[in-house]
């Protein structure tokens, strides 16, 4: 066997086990993905990087629990929630099908091993506990599923339940599962679970699986949510991070798991061989002395924030154009933070980022009462010294 080739074999494995194609990442197509329906989306920004059939409503399964951790992540920011609170768990918690934890009626669980439950083992009756604990019965809970789905601008999204069982009705689209996904990692705290391969429940007797097996695979992964019935097929919700580069890769409606997490891997290979972070210093131009009419100085000093970091395309990284718009003077009184101006950074004439231009310090106005104890202050200073000279 040549040495070039066993090179290139060492070179597969390698990248195997990191969880990296080999091949050369190509542009994607519709064609290339075999799910009927995509989305990749930039987390930071919530720009769409591809699409293939974004807005198609169809059934989610258990992609829907993103919206139910979500609401229980918000809950627990405002203190609505603690980690340590008991949940209990109620029959109809109990009854749910499907993938579950086997609650038992009246069992009870802290809300951070029911999260666990739901977020790794994908537990549709741990879901409904939360659910219950929060609202006070499933359907309240499922009201403010909806609520936030408004507030989100998910437009082709109906819950009808709080774990994603088939349901006539219950429907959403890969771009509203990208918009949730977004929201939800607004909660870094999700990732403990998100991540997590395998764990445990009951002091070791129930063994957590995550339904996400690119957290084996993928480099970078963070998460998030996978989904599969009947009626919706196999879905995927796949997020990842490499670089400052952060991405979400919808895939609903798969014919297997296989083939959801194949694309998925696709959607964010995609995204990381073509797209960057940018993150260009203040202009110089931004830190300047402005004119104050009628103030106690005659000039005030400017400050600008560096722009917080966007993505670019790999390669035009400097093609993005900054424009520093400032007045040629300001009346007084000027306070130190009022906004005097502001950067306006564009790419391909689209404005991408704005970030204001304010005043460093306070300038007073002026007035016939300062101007009058101002002359005070230098005659009273003049006459000491020549008090002193004599």
């Amino acid at each position: 066997m040549k040495l070039s080739h066993k090179l290139s074999m060492v070179a597969a494995v390698l990248f195997v086990l990191s969880g990296v194609c080999p091949s050369k990442v190509q542009a994607l197509s519709e064609d290339s993905l075999t799910a009927p329906s995509a989305v990749l989306m930039d987390a930071a920004s919530g720009e769409v990087l591809f699409a293939k059939n974004p807005h198609e409503v169809r059934a989610c399964a258990s992609i829907t629990k993103i919206m139910t951790v979500d609401l229980v992540m918000e809950a627990l920011d405002e203190g609505l929630l603690q980690w340590d609170d008991t949940v209990t768990a109620s029959e109809h918690a109990a009854s749910m099908g499907g993938s579950d934890i086997w609650l038992e009626p009246g069992e009870t669980m802290s809300v951070r091993d029911m999260l666990k439950a739901t977020m790794i083992a994908s537990a549709n009756d741990a879901a409904v506990a939360l659910a219950e604990h929060l609202c006070g019965s499933e359907e309240e809970f499922v009201e403010k599923m909806n609520e936030k789905a408004k507030a989100l601008s998910m437009n082709e999204t109906v819950f009808k339940n709080c774990n994603g069982l088939d349901e006539e009705g219950h429907v959403t689209s890969a771009y509203d599962v990208a918009l949730m996904s977004r929201d939800l990692l607004r909660h870094p705290s999700v990732l403990q679970f998100s991540t997590t391969w395998m764990d445990e429940l009951r002091g070791g007797k129930t063994q957590l699986v995550n339904t996400n097996k690119l957290i084996k695979s993928y480099s970078g992964i963070t998460g998030l949510k996978t989904g599969t019935t009947s009626q919706a097929g196999s879905c995927v919700s796949a997020t990842a991070e490499r670089d400052g580069v952060s991405l979400i890769a919808v895939v609903l409606g798969s014919a297997s798991g296989k083939e959801r997490f194949s694309d998925a891997a696709r959607l964010l290979d995609d995204g990381f061989a073509h797209y960057a972070m940018a993150s260009p210093e203040a202009p110089a131009k931004a830190f300047t002395q402005i004119p104050v009419s009628g103030g106690m100085s005659e000039t005030v000093s400017t400050f600008c924030k560096k722009a917080s970091p966007f993505l670019v395309k790999k390669g035009e990284e400097g093609s993005i154009v900054e424009e520093v718009t400032l007045p040629e003077s300001v009346p007084a009184p000027v306070h130190q933070g009022d906004v005097l101006g502001q950067v306006v950074y564009k790419k391909g004439g689209e404005q991408i980022a704005e970030i204001p231009i304010t005043a460093a310090q306070d300038v007073e106005e002026m007035t016939t009462g300062k101007v009058f104890r101002i002359l005070v202050r230098l005659l009273a200073g003049e006459g000491s010294a020549a008090h002193q000279e004599s």
